[in-house]
């Protein structure tokens, strides 16, 4: 029950992201910097005071994929704030849950896994919602923000479904071990590229965005982390595909009833495919009328 709790808990940190890069007036790839330094020395502190120590010789072996990996964590970071940024939480929070959805479709080529028909159909319909939801973003009241928006949040999801595949191939490493590195390569890299294309206008951020800039590093990256892996230890698979929906349903609530964020019944029809199609798929109790599976064959 702890490990089902803590693992929640992580989920519903996460789903709160988006209300708190709103009020951090600086260029999303800075935010990214900002958030993997301090949630990196949160890490680092933790492992300290657990006495663990980083096997430099794994670390070694698994170069190759956790600079790739860091690579996809940055992107990710970036893209998904700029979503933030131009459309509203829940459109962003919806287009970025297209990531197991590429997962599902990219996991033959990249996993050699098998693509049954139950799970074919599951990325029809999340296709489906997805369509109702950028194609009705176009026709709200922001239009072409939206969609730049909707845009970003999908390219956010092609990251993050990259940096859940690369992480298949990381071996005999710790999560949380792996999660630090992961965020310390990501921050080192970072470092040119916010330098070549933004500056350092993180010395000049307003008094009133520091407090969520540490929140966002701290609570949101460290904590969310530690209990992330900690609660995940000890639940089963299925368990964790149904907690994780935590996330968005967290972000769904903030937008609609928090920052009064208006969705279209097309839309909310569109998240439902989509999350629904995505817990479908990845639960094994839940099968499709033999009929169905033989038409989609």
């Amino acid at each position: 029950m702890k490990s089902r709790i803590q693992f929640l808990l992580s989920m519903i940190i996460f789903g709160t992201i988006g209300v708190f890069v709103r009020y951090i007036d600086l260029s999303s790839s800075e935010i990214a910097l900002l958030r993997g330094l301090i949630g990196s020395l949160f890490l680092t502190t933790v492992l300290f005071m657990m006495k663990k120590k980083i096997s430099w010789a794994l670390v070694k072996v698994n170069a190759l994929v956790l600079i790739l990996s860091s690579i996809a964590l940055g992107g990710n970071w970036i893209l998904l704030f700029q979503s933030y940024k131009h459309t509203t939480i829940s459109n962003a929070a919806l287009s970025y849950y297209f990531a197991p959805v590429i997962v599902l479709i990219l996991s033959p080529l990249v996993l050699k896994e098998k693509l049954s028909a139950k799970k074919l159909i599951c990325i029809g319909i999340a296709m489906l919602g997805m369509l109702f939801i950028v194609g009705n973003g176009g026709l709200s009241t922001s239009g072409l923000d939206d969609l730049i928006g909707i845009g970003y949040g999908l390219l956010a999801a092609v990251f993050y479904a990259s940096l859940m595949l690369l992480n298949k191939f990381i071996k005999k490493m710790d999560g949380l071990e792996t999660t630090l590195l992961q965020l310390g390569t990501a921050t080192i890299l970072l470092l040119p590229y916010v330098y070549f294309t933004e500056g350092f206008g993180i010395f000049e951020v307003s008094s009133s965005s520091i407090p969520f800039i540490f929140i966002l590093g701290i609570i949101h990256t460290g904590i969310g982390f530690l209990l992330f892996f900690s609660g995940m230890q000890n639940i089963k698979g299925q368990s964790i595909a149904a907690l994780s929906y935590a996330d968005p349903i967290t972000s769904l609530l903030i937008s609609a009833v928090i920052l009064q964020e208006q969705m279209t019944f097309i839309q909310i029809l569109g998240g439902a495919l989509l999350l629904g199609s995505t817990f479908v798929s990845e639960n094994k109790s839940i099968e499709f009328p033999k009929r169905l599976i033989k038409k989609a064959k």
